[in-house]
């Protein structure tokens, strides 16, 4: 059980630490080279933007007391995350801890940096996808995980 808790933590660290990371060597690259744009790949580009909504850059607000208070939201909901986390098994407690991972990297970024540094941009020719970071990554793989999970539940009843 215990051994469990410890993989479990493990994960979630990994997953904060990966975020992390990917976050402080592109605003570094910012600060080293004066550029925040940089090609990979033909379909990806990495450019950073500060990102001071929620999802894709949802709900910006100017106001400091309206991105206070959807801060406080998300560390609520993350909260509630990690309750859920602590209630499940298996394959739908990766999927929570994946959510959770994420979600904290970027309450993490909300509250030292007032904004969420986005930076991956995937495109094919001139359309665009929302720029988005590693957290949102693994945010939306686990959400995606638990909706599959739900799906092949209910086929099952």
């Amino acid at each position: 059980m215990i051994k469990k808790r410890i993989l479990n933590f493990f994960f979630i660290i990994c997953i904060f630490l990966t975020d992390r990371l990917s976050k402080v060597w592109v605003i570094g690259n910012e600060k080293i080279s004066g550029e925040s744009y940089f090609s990979v790949a033909p379909f990806l580009n990495f450019d950073l933007i500060w990102n001071d909504g929620i999802a894709f850059g949802l709900f910006s607000f100017e106001h400091k007391t309206y991105y206070n208070l959807m801060t406080a939201v998300i560390v609520l909901i993350t909260l509630i995350i990690f309750w859920m986390i602590t209630k499940t098994k298996d394959i739908e407690k990766l999927g929570f801890m994946m959510i959770f991972g994420g979600s904290l990297g970027n309450i993490f970024d909300r509250l030292y940096y007032n904004s969420v540094p986005d930076f991956i941009d995937i495109y094919i020719n001139n359309f665009h996808w929302f720029i988005f970071n590693v957290a949102d990554i693994f945010i939306s793989l686990g959400v995606i995980l638990l909706i599959v999970l739900e799906l092949f539940r209910k086929n099952k009843s």
